[in-house]
């Protein structure tokens, strides 16, 4: 887990206590919950936990951080370890999902998600998750393992794929046999028509992009407008 430069290593650790244990409790119980509750799971006291983090979007924002990095990094992983695209693209939608990276900004308000997305630290890694799922994508396609109509928009929506499992039902063992069955239908031997076109790469950029609220909206008082922000955070492209 990357962390500021200059902490001492018990900072260090305590920090990466408290978000581990931040992104445990958002996705089990909501992005409500008391940050008491999250210094408990971390084994840190309270004052531990306001002296890295003053407020809860503080912590939202460390969690973000760290969920893309580790997406950033499984996306360079797979394709440095795999044999080929089609290997290196099926891993990284597995670990994808197993990150529930569709979970946390469903549990956000929808203008706190794109204030929290809005910062200088998510550019560099966003574009390093999108230079590595176009790289998947066009190798895949040139070896004929992937099906062409299939786009760099259809893979961002796989990728925060996520399963309701009812009482009872084990999660995991749930959604593995659900990704296997999405990366069963995205073979380009396996192929039926789909309907409508496939999603591009302008739809990936957009689906990845910081939206702001209007310039007239005050609920949340430094929220910004686009001239508050650097240029690539405009109102739907983050290139």
């Amino acid at each position: 887990m990357a962390v500021e430069k200059g902490l001492r290593a018990d900072a260090r650790r305590n920090r990466d206590l408290i978000v581990a244990a931040a992104q445990e409790l958002f996705l089990e119980q909501g992005v409500d919950v008391p940050l008491e509750d999250v210094a408990r799971r971390a084994g840190v006291g309270v004052g531990t936990l306001y002296r890295r983090f003053p407020d809860r979007d503080a912590l939202l924002r460390a969690v973000g951080v760290e969920s893309l990095r580790r997406l950033a990094d499984l996306a360079e992983t797979a394709w440095r370890e795999e044999p080929d695209a089609w290997h290196a693209l099926c891993r990284f939608l597995r670990g994808s999902v197993a990150l529930r990276l569709g979970v946390l900004p469903a549990k956000l308000e929808p203008h706190l998600h794109q204030r929290l997305r809005a910062g200088p630290d998510l550019h560099e890694i966003r574009q390093r998750v999108i230079a590595g799922v176009l790289r998947m994508i066009e190798r895949a396609r040139a070896d004929g393992t992937l099906r062409a109509d299939v786009g760099p928009g259809d893979i961002a929506l796989l990728m925060t794929l996520n399963v309701y499992t009812p009482p009872g039902m084990h999660d995991e063992q749930a959604m593995e046999r659900v990704v296997e069955l999405v990366l069963d239908g995205l073979r380009a031997d396996r192929a039926s028509p789909l309907p409508g076109a496939p999603l591009n790469e302008d739809d990936l950029r957009r689906y990845t992009a910081v939206r702001l609220p209007p310039a007239d909206d005050t609920r949340y008082e430094g929220a910004g407008t686009a001239a508050s922000v650097p240029e690539w955070q405009g109102e739907t492209e983050c290139s």
